[in-house]
């Protein structure tokens, strides 16, 4: 196994069995095993039949700035540093972005063992469109800056992940139908993997009023981007002329306002030639 490197490694989001076969190989020859909360993890490894050798350290969100040094110079030294969180990626809502930045800066070697993703697995299983997507993780916890956010994504037009705690759903999803309308579809997503699975879609307003009874476990939200606006072919025009007026090439000109509203290339070409006659 090379040595002197960091190992990004996925563990399963709720059932064991899910666990990719490469997660116990890294964690039997690990040198270092760093883990968001090492109790959980040595049930993991036990679950899996694996024993781990390696010393097994604590890496959180309360000790990650100050251990990530440390970290990097055993990766630097030689060393194989398999980093593991509760549940899923590491980095992804979840700590490593640190570690991962301080090895890069110093060109350590970064690798990963791929595993499963409460996001991605939510987006496949919520009947809204999967080929245009963004992850946007967990929102601010206070009402005013969420709603702030929620605000500049009402015009997305991919579909929306988010991670959000049981207690904060209900407010949450109301504030959604507040900036994306009550009708937005949308899917909610709890315990994925686990004993009490459950999906429940429809419109976001009336997944709101179901969350007030309460909701446990794991969530993931998924929601429907922004229906595309009309384009109006006379400002579309009237962009051609702005960016010819800046210098762009008429032909480049129609090629980005078209790009941007979806009209024909070939038709606001003609349109700024029948204009300039």
């Amino acid at each position: 196994m090379t040595s002197g490197a960091l190992v990004l490694a996925a563990t399963p989001i709720g059932d064991p069995a899910d666990a990719a076969p490469r997660l116990s190989t890294e964690l039997a020859g690990a040198d270092l095993v760093a883990a968001e909360d090492t109790r959980r993890t040595q049930r993991l490894a036990a679950a899996l039949g694996v024993t781990v050798s390696a010393p097994l350290v604590s890496y959180h969100e309360h000790n990650e700035a100050s251990r990530t040094p440390e970290l990097a110079d055993r990766i630097a030294a030689g060393d194989r540093v398999v980093l593991v969180t509760d549940a899923g990626m590491p980095s992804v809502s979840d700590p490593g972005y640190r570690l991962v930045q301080a090895c890069v800066e110093r060109d350590l070697v970064v690798t990963c063992v791929p595993g499963p993703s409460a996001a991605l697995m939510a987006l496949a299983v919520s009947g809204l469109p999967v080929d245009r997507f963004c992850f946007e993780g967990f929102l601010p916890r206070k009402a005013g800056p969420r709603v702030a956010a929620l605000r500049e994504l009402a015009e997305e037009r991919r579909t929306m992940l988010f991670f959000e705690a049981p207690h904060r759903l209900a407010d949450t999803l109301g504030a959604m139908a507040e900036a994306f309308g009550a009708d937005r579809p949308a899917a909610v997503c709890r315990e994925l993997t686990k004993t009490y699975e459950e999906v429940r879609r429809g419109p976001v307003a009336e997944l709101a009023q179901w969350a007030v009874e309460g909701a446990r476990g794991e969530i993931t939200v998924v929601v429907q981007g922004a229906a595309a606006r009309a384009a109006d072919p006379e400002q579309a025009a009237a962009q051609v002329q702005e960016l010819v007026a800046q210098g762009v090439r008429l032909k480049d000109a129609c090629k980005q306002v078209a790009a941007a509203t979806g009209l024909p290339s070939r038709a606001l070409y003609e349109a700024a030639l029948t204009a300039s006659d």
